[in-house]
């Protein structure tokens, strides 16, 4: 083993509600993926940011666009609508 490589591990979900599994199969089916790999998936996005990170985030994108004027999206899908 690798001193440096960070640590793998496995989890075991017990009791999953039937209907839950076949719709996360079902999911894993559309996306080419296997069983295993749309969980994998699945938790690494739920656990991807921290509420901390995510403002960071946020008070990111804030900055790039503050100042911008922006048209008015409502009005620009209604026009659209109108076609």
């Amino acid at each position: 083993m690798n001193p440096g490589a960070p640590i793998r591990a496995d989890i075991l979900v017990r009791d999953l509600d039937p209907k839950f599994l076949a719709r996360l199969k079902s999911l894993a089916k559309r996306n080419g993926r296997s069983l295993q790999s749309e969980a994998k998936s699945i938790l690494e996005a739920a656990a991807g940011f921290t509420a901390r990170e995510a403002a960071e985030v946020a008070r990111r994108w804030r900055r790039t666009f503050a100042g911008r004027r922006f048209s008015d999206s409502a009005a620009l899908l209604r026009q659209d609508r109108r076609r």
